[in-house]
């Protein structure tokens, strides 16, 4: 007995160290794990025309944020007819919901990806040069069309695997709601959503098929409306019995842009004026301008946060008007868990790169010239290394997934659904998004998330790792303060006017399966369509 005790002392241990619930779960041999996995990756083979479809589908209905009434109901419907739980309307957003399925004790793994799409991006898939489907529109000029139908692809083809082998454990899917305005994620987050979550994947649309961990690139944010109220008048008549909250909000952005030249390089900000009065001969008696605050640590957001509201009251004071504030939007510096990363880019390794056909790499180079893009090579064929921890801070875009990150064991999978080069946010990043190139990539992303899943079910050992390194590596030295109150609401009256307008010149554009093998089909493009010289 003195001979086994240390062993048992650690098999005890070791049981103490797993996530709840999952110390009962059978061990696997790495034989069987390995035949599973690939087993995951045939089944998402064969569901690729039904990523194809949810594809195209979601990129029709070109849904801005908040707004995401189409996206939502079809693919909660297709979760429903699968056995998923959906509850809807999660932290107060209508179109927000969390589908969760179980096959009993084991992980429980989220999954995640955004839905909404671009103002003005409105764009034809598969024609390399600017045509919208309907001017002026809403687009899926990011590419947010893709994220949800690969992991519904992959957890759909987990599940069948999860049944048939009696493989414990439980799938939970989410969309980054608004994504673009940064309004949900901290939301769930406050509301507890993440609380009984082991670990969570992410995806987001890229030009290759890549996961890094620690320290990610970009930078975090805070975005805040701020609104002044004086005093209306005749502009003509009798201007000095007005107050003009149009004045507060030009001097603030006159303040905040002479507070820009002490900008540290790595912080960024941005504004637009949300009100700006009614008519010229009447002073305004209201006005609004709305600003993303970013840096790469939440101490610099928090720093910036506080100079903004005192030029905003400086601005007040010097106009006689009331200055009132409102958070819209928040978004942490991500960091990305090491063990999820490194499992899951042994999987991007063995899943490699799609097959780009002539067509394919065509349509690619072609849009990349159409925008001067210094990458002319077309689409990747070489894949990219493990993303490691930045040395040093480089500043760029924000995403909310930050929060997440800082509440369970987090990773974001990028994956090749999109032409590398093209500026973001544009009609141009909406061209592939309903073509060969967007259902390739899925395709692979969902082999890359169904096979990492099934490691972490097949292997608790695996989720107690990432824990410990989320737990003892990652919040050492950092501790994750909500940007966001528990009375803020989410803005869910974003974009409503703009999608008032556009939905139902959108309507006629749905794509319908039923008729229709493809969208490109559906809108009588032909693939790859190139600017005659």
């Amino acid at each position: 007995m003195k001979t086994r005790f240390p062993l048992m002392a650690a098999v005890l241990v070791f049981a103490l160290a797993l996530p709840s619930g999952i110390c009962a779960q059978q061990a696997y041999a790495k034989s069987s794990i390995r035949k599973q996995k690939a087993r995951a990756s045939e089944a998402v083979a064969k569901r690729h025309k039904q990523t194809q479809v949810m594809i195209d589908k979601v990129f029709s209905f070109a849904e801005l944020g908040f707004h995401e009434k189409e996206s939502s109901a079809y693919l909660t419907q297709i979760l429903e007819e699968a056995g998923f739980e959906v509850t809807y309307g999660i932290s107060g957003i209508p179109t927000a919901w969390l589908a969760r399925w179980s096959r009993g004790e084991g992980p429980v793994i989220a999954l995640g990806s955004d839905v909404d799409c671009i103002p003005k991006a409105s764009q034809y898939p598969g024609v390399a040069y600017h045509k919208p489907i309907v001017e002026g529109a809403p687009g899926h000029g990011e590419g947010h069309n893709s994220g949800l139908p690969l992991l519904v692809t992959a957890a759909l083809s987990v599940q069948e695997i999860m049944e048939s082998e009696n493989i414990g454990g439980t799938l939970v899917l989410w969309p980054g709601i608004a994504e673009e305005l940064l309004g949900s994620k901290a939301w769930f987050v406050r509301d507890g959503y993440f609380e009984d979550i082991d670990m969570c994947i992410f995806t987001h649309v890229s030009s290759n098929l890549s996961v890094s961990w620690g320290q990610a690139r970009g930078t975090g944010l805070i975005s805040v409306e701020y609104g002044f109220s004086g005093e209306a008048a005749h502009s003509a008549g009798a201007p000095w019995r007005g107050r003009s909250a149009l004045d507060a909000a030009e001097l603030m952005n006159i303040g905040w842009n002479y507070k820009r030249e002490h900008l540290h390089p790595l912080k960024r900000s941005h504004s637009i004026f949300t009100d700006a009065g009614d008519q010229p001969n009447v002073v305004p008696s209201e006005a609004a301008i709305w600003f993303y605050l970013r840096d790469v640590t939440y101490e610099g957001i928090m720093e910036m946060y506080e100079d903004a509201n005192h030029i905003a009251e400086g601005a007040a004071l010097m106009t006689d008007t009331q200055m009132h504030s409102r958070v819209l939007g928040a978004a942490w510096p991500r960091h990305f868990n090491k063990v999820i990363a490194e499992t899951m880019y042994e999987n991007i390794k063995a899943v490699g790169l799609p097959q780009w056909s002539d067509a394919d790499q065509q349509l690619a180079r072609a849009v990349q010239k159409e925008v001067g893009s210094r990458d002319t090579s077309g689409l990747a064929t070489e894949l990219s290394e493990l993303g490691l921890p930045v040395e040093q801070p480089v500043s760029g875009g924000s995403d909310d997934i930050g929060d997440v990150s800082w509440t369970v064991p987090t990773v974001t999978l990028r994956f090749p659904s999109n032409i590398p080069g093209l500026q973001g946010h544009h009609w141009s990043n909406a061209i592939a998004m309903a073509t060969p190139i967007a259902h390739k990539g899925a395709t692979a992303g969902a082999k890359v998330v169904a096979m990492t899943v099934l490691d972490f079910l097949m292997q608790p050992q695996l989720v107690a790792q990432a824990k410990d390194y989320f737990e003892n590596v990652q919040k050492k030295e950092t501790t994750y303060r909500p940007m966001i109150s528990e009375s803020d609401p989410p803005p869910v009256e974003l974009n409503t006017t703009i999608m008032e307008t556009y939905r139902p010149q959108l309507e006629p554009f749905y794509f319908d399966e039923s008729r229709y093998d493809t969208y490109l089909e559906q809108l009588g493009v032909e693939y790859p369509t190139l600017k005659q010289e």
